[in-house]
């Protein structure tokens, strides 16, 4: 029984789940989204991509929600940590990924020219391989102006470009700092957190300005990403529970403490106010986008997901969520 796996290269979240998807050797087909193919929007909700068919015909995207809904249906080389408390942990670290961690994805990709002219060239071409160049050219310069004008509604702006590149390199000192020592963040196997970041890491790795910074300053990291795209070799053990965090992880979380959540709460409030933006101060600076609420719903979950843990389990990780500004945050009447 096969899937079929629609996305793109340039698509952090196609990336993402492909390279779960290999990891747990789940059979499917990797379709590279060309001219055609965006008749599939009509079997989902969103447009958005990767889209997965199922075996049985069925279609869902959303890459989170998919990679729980395998954990479901498939039961070996699984994603997410036995210890329910490094599961939740790896499920805060892959959310920050995919929400904050995403921007600097998205700044890197259209805030220099250099970067502008040809990440728009390739993705194009990605969809139209054989098509001729003129149509590439032309339809690159579309894409271009529409991506560029998006930049200010996900806070991809000069006034925040500090911000997000800081928090950048912060994440990459991190991961440049952990993997020379150990495999992956909770064990010598790979959680939803490593494929999370694998997932935004993967285009800085592509693109030409973050890939020159990766190359020098974080070659390790650079290097790692290429055993998450196909981890389907790697065989390995979760981290004992009795085994204090790694500092990657506590290093992560700290930054989530001080930036991830800040944005969340902001940007819940703006969305329950009914506001089309709002402003909050993250690393000492002020930073403002478009409130969305696709990312109030993911705080929602998130604050769900703890919820449901057991109380021995949430005694267990509180002291390093405290430590780290990340616990507050996740009981709803306390961050009021």
């Amino acid at each position: 029984m096969t899937y079929t796996l629609y996305g793109a290269l340039a698509s952090p979240y196609s990336m993402k789940m492909r390279a779960v998807m290999r990891y747990r050797r789940i059979p499917h087909i990797w379709r590279q989204m060309e001219v055609g193919d965006d008749g599939i929007f009509m079997n989902v909700k969103a447009p958005v991509i990767p889209v997965l068919q199922y075996p049985d015909g069925t279609w869902k995207n959303d890459s989170t929600p998919l990679i729980f809904d395998l954990e479901t249906r498939h039961f070996e080389r699984s994603v997410v940590p036995d210890d329910p408390g490094m599961g939740f942990l790896a499920y805060l670290l892959e959310d920050f990924a995919d929400e904050w961690g995403t921007k600097a994805m998205f700044h890197y990709r259209w805030f220099r020219e250099r970067d502008q002219k040809q990440m728009s060239e390739w993705i194009v071409f990605d969809r139209l391989q054989g098509k001729g160049r003129i149509n590439v050219m032309q339809l690159s310069a579309m894409f271009r102006a529409r991506q560029t004008g998006r930049m200010a509604l996900v806070g991809c702006t000069p006034e925040n470009a500090q911000i997000i590149e800081e928090s950048a390199r912060r994440i990459l000192t991190a991961f440049e700092d952990h993997v020379t020592e150990e495999r992956f963040l909770f064990g010598t196997r790979p959680s939803l957190a490593d494929f999370g970041w694998f997932g935004q890491l993967s285009q800085l790795a592509v693109d030409p300005t973050p890939q020159e910074m990766m190359r020098k300053k974080y070659p390790f990291t650079y290097r790692w990403l290429a055993t998450v795209d196909d981890a389907s070799g790697v065989d390995g053990e979760w981290r004992s529970e009795r085994l204090p965090q790694p500092e990657a992880v506590r290093s992560l979380l700290k930054l989530a403490g001080e930036i991830y959540f800040p944005f969340l709460l902001a940007n819940a409030e703006a969305v329950a106010k009914g506001e089309e933006k709002f402003t909050v101060r993250l690393l000492g600076h002020p930073y403002e986008q478009g409130a969305f609420r696709y990312q109030a719903k993911c705080f929602v979950e998130l604050r769900a997901a703890y919820a449901r843990l057991p109380e021995a389990v949430k005694d267990a990780i509180n002291p390093l969520l405290s430590e780290t500004r990340c616990l507050a945050p996740l009981y709803p009447a306390r961050a009021t």
